[in-house]
């Protein structure tokens, strides 16, 4: 395979139409020409823009939750209601992917950023005006907004990828997109109970929820106009053969979704995948409540607790990006990784009451490490089972079976804590990941994108 220095362009395939395309390296070869693929530059500053727009609207999905105690008493609303505008991100999800994924490949990534990142700074706005005591719902709609303008941003780090990157960059730029939304939730988990103190004083808290609200809204507006400048659907020419002889969705989006539904390898990826995200989404929300339950007045533990899962997975998706692109074991990583979830959520489940909070951190960090470093993982490893079709596609319903679980295993959970506690609560989402686990290892290695490339 060449080195990524020596993409030159070349367009030899401009007047080709879909149905003509090559399919393979072989037959391109076969017509007599040996297409070379530049690398362009400003690839670095479309993911550096994704990354920051990813965070902007991720930072806002646990907002609320990580900071429970205080936004019940202010607004004098229910736990449930406080839940809820964490779950709000996952039942929107659902409906919508589906349209979005079809926009994202019908219209391109500059549309679905755009629209994303409208939605975003339109829901930060609302929730400007919904500091009064009386307003919640106006938060919880600005959160809702937010929420659906999620669709234009969990499905786009592996289409991205593609479209901007080579075949030995595809997986890092896909865990660096990835990077984003971590980044997003590490500050969600960390600001709001720095900036949102529980003084007990409603004026003061009044005060320091406009001051969080505002810095958001000013953040979003600043990079819906960085994306409207400079955020492009991608570069002159194909990085890559594969994305080269990739056909476009075009009017086939539902046999694209047809050809998913039977494929036997990408169902049990989004069985697995939905059951180790959903409960790190199950464990993110109600972190706030756990972690007080043992450790009283540590509010600000708490979110750092939520920060050093979310750090951990930060560092784990970009070394797992890099093990991918210098290996391409996606089978083999993928079940590696998820192994070493299911243990990591056993330690934390009996670290948790030791009394000692330092030990609490170095559980959540291990934890953190291997199941959110899984989503970049499951991105590639999809793309893989799945190609030719559109990673937007693959990745958005590997998404939405993350959200359906990840409402699923929340609402038990929240059950479960009040009616059994969190050690039994803990080890049932240990059993679910051992189901993950056994599922992922009957996934077969089928690299189907490594093999358009000449790689396997």
């Amino acid at each position: 395979m060449a080195s990524n220095s020596t993409y030159a362009m070349k367009n030899d395939f401009d007047a080709t139409t879909p149905d003509t395309k090559p399919s393979t390296p072989d037959a391109i070869k076969a017509m007599g020409k040996a297409p070379e693929y530049k690398l362009y530059k400003r690839r670095w500053l479309v993911l550096f823009i994704f990354v920051l727009y990813s965070a902007s609207n991720a930072m806002q999905w646990i907002q609320y939750a990580i900071i429970a105690d205080v936004i019940m008493d202010y607004y004098n609303t229910s736990s449930i209601w406080v839940d809820w505008t964490s779950m709000i991100f996952m039942i929107t999800y659902i409906p919508l992917i589906f349209p979005a994924s079809w926009m994202l490949d019908k219209f391109g990534l500059r549309v679905s950023a755009i629209l994303g990142s409208f939605g975003t700074m339109a829901g930060s706005w609302l929730k400007v005006f919904s500091v009064p005591r009386d307003m919640f719902w106006l938060g919880f709609l600005g959160q809702s907004v937010v929420g659906i303008s999620q669709v234009f941003v969990l499905n786009l780090p592996a289409r991205l990828a593609a479209v901007w990157f080579g075949p030995n960059q595809v997986s890092s730029a896909c865990s660096i997109g990835v990077f984003g939304n971590q980044l997003g939730i590490a500050a969600g988990f960390l600001l709001p109970p720095m900036l949102v103190k529980n003084s007990g004083n409603y004026e003061q808290i009044g005060h320091d929820l406009s001051v969080m609200f505002y810095c958001l809204a000013g953040l979003t507006t600043v990079l819906f106009v960085l994306i409207l400048l400079f955020f492009k659907a991608g570069p002159p020419t194909p990085p890559s053969a594969a994305q080269d002889i990739q056909n476009p969705i075009g009017d086939n989006f539902f046999k694209s979704i047809k050809r998913l539904a039977t494929n036997r390898n990408y169902i049990l990826l989004l069985l697995s995948y939905g059951m180790n995200v959903g409960c790190f989404y199950a464990i993110s929300t109600l972190l706030n409540q756990v972690i007080l339950q043992y450790y009283p007045g540590a509010n600000e533990d708490a979110g750092r607790i939520g920060l050093v899962i979310v750090l951990a997975g930060m560092l784990g998706s970009v070394m797992c990006g890099i093990i991918l692109d210098k290996t391409h074991r996606f089978k083999e990583t993928a079940f590696g990784v998820y192994s070493a979830s299911l243990i990591g959520m056993v330690i934390y489940t009996f670290t948790l009451s030791t009394g000692y909070i330092v030990i609490v951190y170095i559980s959540s960090f291990l934890l953190g490490f291997f199941m959110t470093g899984y989503l970049a993982v499951g991105f590639e490893f999809a793309a893989e089972v799945t190609y030719p079709e559109p990673e937007g596609t693959t990745a958005g319903i590997l998404n939405a079976a993350a959200q359906v679980f990840g409402i699923a295993l929340t609402i038990m959970y929240g059950y479960f804590l009040k009616m059994w506690g969190d050690v039994w609560s803990n080890i049932t989402l240990c059993m679910i990941l051992v189901c993950g686990t056994i599922i992922t290892a009957t996934i077969k290695s089928d690299l189907r994108r490594q093999a358009a490339q000449g790689v396997a």
